[in-house]
This record gives C-alpha cells, structure tokens and sequence, in this order.
C-alpha cells in the first residue's frame, strides 16, 4: 500500500530533522554507510565451504560421523567468512566523551513530546 503524499512528506521532513540532529547514527544505519561483504572475503568463503562439503562427503563415504560433523563445521565457516563486512567501522565524530550519558537530541523530544499528545487525545 503506498504512502500518500503527505505521509511521505512527514517521513522525509523526519530524515532530514534526523540528518541533522545525529548524523553519526544517520551514517550507522543509512544503505551507504552499509559495508558489503569483500571480493576476497567471498571468494575464500566459498573455498572454504566447498573444502567442508568435500570432507563431509568423505565423511559420508567413510561412514564416519565425526568426520562428517568435522565437514559440517567447516562448511559453516565458510559460510560465515563469505558473509563477513569489509573494512573497519570509520571513527568519525569521536570526540572522547567518555561514556557521559547524552542528553535526548531535540529530533527525539519533538517525537515525544507528539506521542504524548496523540496520547492524551489532542493533535500535534
């Protein structure tokens, strides 16, 4: 069901208050920000499962069960390195706060302060 035109105006007028007040977070979660898996991370991913597969086979052939859960668990890690992220997480906006509790962003109070209306029954 798409959104009408003012529900998207809304959506858009709270990603911008939301690029404004915590770009730290926007940069965290946005799609760019999202780092893919590596050609390499894949590629070893790959032969690493296939290595798994061929033991589990072996396994299978030898009639050997921990051979076979020996192959399973290789396979797994592979899977896994294949899906690892590329690169560390940047380190943008530290500023050495020191675990200081943050203060609520006015983006977040204006969002309360709404629901606490739509709450009581009167309109934002």
């Amino acid at each position: 069901m798409p959104l009408s035109e003012h529900e998207q105006q809304l959506l858009a007028q709270l990603e911008k208050q939301l690029h404004a007040d915590d770009p730290r977070f926007v940069t965290s979660m946005g799609s760019r920000a999202v780092r893919g898996a590596s050609t390499r991370n894949i590629v070893l991913g790959i032969v690493i499962a296939v290595v798994g597969l061929l033991v589990l086979l072996g396994g299978v052939v030898l009639k050997s069960v921990l051979l076979g859960v020996l192959g399973f668990v290789v396979m797994g890690a592979g899977v896994y390195v294949a899906t690892l992220r590329s690169g560390k997480p940047r380190a943008e906006g530290a500023s050495g706060k020191g675990g200081s509790p943050r203060r609520s962003s006015p983006f977040l109070q204006n969002l309360e302060q709404r629901w606490d209306q739509r709450n009581s029954g009167g309109q934002p």
